[in-house]
This record gives C-alpha cells, sequence and structure tokens, in this order.
C-alpha cells in the first residue's frame, strides 16, 4: 500500500532542492544588471535613461515568449526544455560581458527575456504534474524561498565581483555576468539528465507510486471543463485574463521594494558592504513567511485571505514607510512590507490548476505570469518618471501601494465573480 506521506516527500526531496536552485541561479541573473550598473553606464557612456529602458526590455521579451515557451514545454518535456533555457540564458548572459555599445544591450537584455521566458511558469505547470492540489502552494512557497535566498545572497555577491575589476583583464562589471552565466549553462546540461519530465517516466518512483499519484491526479482533474486541456482557449478564458490583471501589482510593488530598501539603509550612515549585508534581513522574513502562509492555506478551502491579507499589509507597510521618517522604523516596515508582497503569491499560484490542466495549464500559468511581469516594465519607467516630475523620491511609492491595494482588491472582485456563476474560484 501506498504512503501518501512518504510519496510526497520522496517527490518533494527529489525535485524542489533541484528546481529551487535552478530558480536562485535565474534570480541572480535577473539581479546582476542592477550591479553591473555601478560601473556599466560610464563604460559604455549610457544616461541613466537609456540604461534603464535597456534593463527593461527584458520584460518585452520575457511577454512576448512567455506563453510559446510553456506550449513547448508541455510538448518536449521538461529536461529538454529546461535545459534549453538554462542554457540560452546562460549564454545571452556571459555574451552581456562583451557589451561594447548602447544597441548591443539593448538586443542582449530582450534576447535574455526571450531565453528565460517559460522558466518560472514552466516550474508552476511541472508542479501541477508531480503534486496534487492540496500541496502545491506549500511546493509553490518552497520554491519561491530559494528567490528570498538569491536576493539575500546576490548583494554581497555583486559587490565582490565588481571588487573583481581588472582581475585577468576584465573589468569588475564583466565579472558580474561572466561569474553568473556559466553557472546557468552548466545547471542546463545537468538538467537535461537529471530531471523526469513527468511521474510515469520516473525511475525513483515505483510502479505502485505512479499508479496512485496518477489516479489521484485524474480524480481532481475529473471535474474539470472540457476544454481544460486546450493551451488556446485557456488564453480566453475570464478566469485566466482576471488572474493576469490582478497580478501586475505584485511585481511592481516588489520594484518599489527593491527600489526603496538600499536608499532607506544607506540612511543608517553604512558602507555600501554593511548595506549589502543588512539588506539581508527582509529577505530571510520573507522565506520564513513564504512556507507559513502557503502551509495555512493548503489546510483551508477559502484561499482568499491568504492572499489578500498579505497584500494589503504590503501595501499599508509601503505606504507607511514612505511617510515615516525614522530610517530605523522605515526598515522595520519595509521587512513586513517583502514579507506582505511575497507570501500570498504561492498561494495565487495554486489556483490554475483548479479548473486548467495539461496545455491549458501550461497557456494560462504563462499568460498570467507574462502579462503581470509586465509590472515590472511597467514600475522601470513609470517609478523614475514620477520621480523626476515630481521630484520626490517619496512619491513613486505611493503609486506603488496602490497597485499592491488594487491587486488585493481585485482578488476579492475575481473570487466572488467566479463564485456567482458556480466555478472554481479563489474561495473554492
Amino acid at each position: 500500500m501506498v504512503s501518501e506521506k512518504n510519496l510526497i516527500a520522496k517527490i518533494t526531496w527529489r525535485l524542489m532542492p533541484f528546481l529551487g536552485f535552478l530558480y536562485l541561479i535565474a534570480y541572480i541573473d535577473r539581479q546582476n544588471v542592477s550591479f553591473a550598473k555601478l560601473q556599466m553606464v560610464d563604460a559604455l557612456g549610457l544616461s541613466e535613461y537609456a540604461y534603464g529602458l535597456g534593463a527593461s526590455l527584458f520584460f518585452i521579451g520575457y511577454f512576448l515568449f512567455e506563453v510559446p515557451s510553456n506550449l513547448f514545454l508541455s510538448r518536449f518535456g521538461a529536461s529538454k526544455w529546461f535545459a534549453r533555457i538554462m542554457v540560452s540564458w546562460g549564454i545571452v548572459t556571459i555574451a552581456l560581458a562583451y557589451t561594447s555599445s548602447p544597441t548591443m544591450f539593448y538586443i542582449l537584455r530582450f534576447l535574455l527575456g526571450v531565453a528565460e521566458a517559460g522558466f518560472f511558469p514552466g516550474v508552476l505547470y511541472l508542479l501541477t504534474l508531480w503534486f496534487p492540489k492540496d500541496y502545491r502552494g506549500r511546493m509553490v512557497g518552497l520554491f519561491m524561498i530559494f528567490s528570498a535566498l538569491a536576493n539575500a545572497i546576490g548583494a554581497p555577491l555583486g559587490g565582490m565581483l565588481l571588487d573583481l575589476d581588472g582581475l585577468f583583464g576584465y573589468a569588475g562589471w564583466e565579472w558580474v555576468f561572466l561569474a553568473t552565466g556559466v553557472p546557468a549553462v552548466i545547471a542546463g546540461v545537468v538538467t537535461f539528465f537529471y530531471l523526469d519530465d513527468t511521474p510515469a517516466k520516473a525511475k525513483f518512483l515505483s510502479a505502485d507510486e505512479k499508479r496512485w499519484l496518477e489516479e489521484r491526479l485524474a480524480s481532481e482533474n475529473a471535474g474539470m471543463a472540457e476544454d481544460a486541456d486546450n493551451g488556446f482557449r485557456a488564453l480566453l478564458n475570464p478566469r485566466v485574463l482576471l488572474m493576469a490583471l490582478c497580478y501586475i501589482g505584485f511585481p511592481l510593488a516588489a520594484y518599489g521594494l527593491s527600489y526603496w530598501l538600499p536608499t532607506i539603509v544607506k540612511g543608517f550612515g553604512v558602507s555600501n558592504t554593511v548595506n549589502g549585508f543588512i539588506n539581508i534581513i527582509p529577505w530571510v522574513i520573507v522565506a520564513l513567511a513564504l512556507w507559513l502562509v502557503p502551509s495555512a492555506a493548503d489546510k483551508t478551502e477559502n484561499k482568499t485571505p491568504y492572499i489578500v491579507g498579505p497584500a494589503f499589509v504590503g501595501a499599508l507597510c509601503l505606504l507607511l514607510s514612505a511617510v515615516i521618517s525614522v530610517p530605523v522604523v522605515q526598515f522595520a516596515l519595509l521587512c513586513v512590507a517583502a514579507a506582505g508582497i511575497f507570501a500570498g503569491q504561492p498561494v495565487f499560484w495554486s489556483l490554475p490548476g483548479r479548473f486548467l490542466k495539461g496545455a491549458g495549464a501550461a497557456a494560462g500559468i504563462a499568460a498570467i505570469n507574462s502579462v503581470g511581469n509586465l509590472g515590472g516594465f511597467i514600475a522601470q519607467n513609470v517609478v523614475p518618471w514620477i520621480r523626476d516630475a515630481t521630484g520626490s523620491t517619496i512619491a513613486p511609492m505611493f503609486f506603488l501601494s496602490a497597485c499592491l491595494a488594487m491587486a488585493g482588491v481585485l482578488v476579492i472582485v475575481v473570487g466572488r465573480m467566479l463564485a456567482r456563476h458556480g466555478r472554481p474560484s479563489v474561495q473554492s
């Protein structure tokens, strides 16, 4: 007889540390451009606006190729497609070390978005193939903990790489790209041989375990609509479109956090190195929240409070951090805001698997993530514009706080709207 607890533990230990490590690499590769900027702007003769535009082109490539990438994943399998994603983005990152002009920088940043598109939603789709719905919130939370770890180690790592300036004839900003690109290529090769596409192909599971998992997932998917496995129709599904709209506020708020936090810590009068290490604290708190909130949500049918509650708390703390002038208090508020921004997201991402499966889940999750991540593009362009137009570093925080609060409101509206139609919803 198959033990559910032992089987889930076996799958968790096989998949989650490995997928989390890949995400850590991905997140650090996203961060590297912010550290390289400290030297790269002067080296290439770029203005702040030109550099910001180039950095934001990542999100355009990501947006355009997110859905196609996830559909290819469902067709070719996780091992092959994740290997392609890792190797290609590693190569583009390495190429950034040899950037010689603004045009080259723009092209490579766009190509990096194209290369990485599909990784995060691909993992979310993969979790629907391996875990029953009662475990998915926790698994997404566990996966996202590695993004918190990446933020925790990214700042000290970026600083150390910049300090290699001149080593073997490479500038510090070039070392940032080289040292973060090579691990992605290596990880891509390992992924091809390590990762199993589906439970049916997994050599580490027994025949009984495969059968139990297949029957459990089949029973959960039995009540779904006939077109739940249709990739194209998923893109037109009102639930998918509304969730995509809801999600925009979360990347916007996350950018606000990364924008505001170093400035607050700088007010402590510390060095850049100490600033980087102090910035570890919020991400430790985020990691704890990413486990505790989804774990609690998985034990209840009503998911809405576990998405909306953290969002409202995060919005309030972002707002207060901008109007309270005491640096220590501001820092404490931002630590709570960080937890609020990220803690409810795993619960949010467990929802599409309740009404989509197969190609439908692959396309729907990718669509939600691609539209939502335009929040990063919006933030990287709107925040500097608000700051320049008002002459205030505080004004952008009101905008970002309002966006996160609106995301929480939309989650409530969507849940009630779908419930009225008698469909699975955020309160199902």
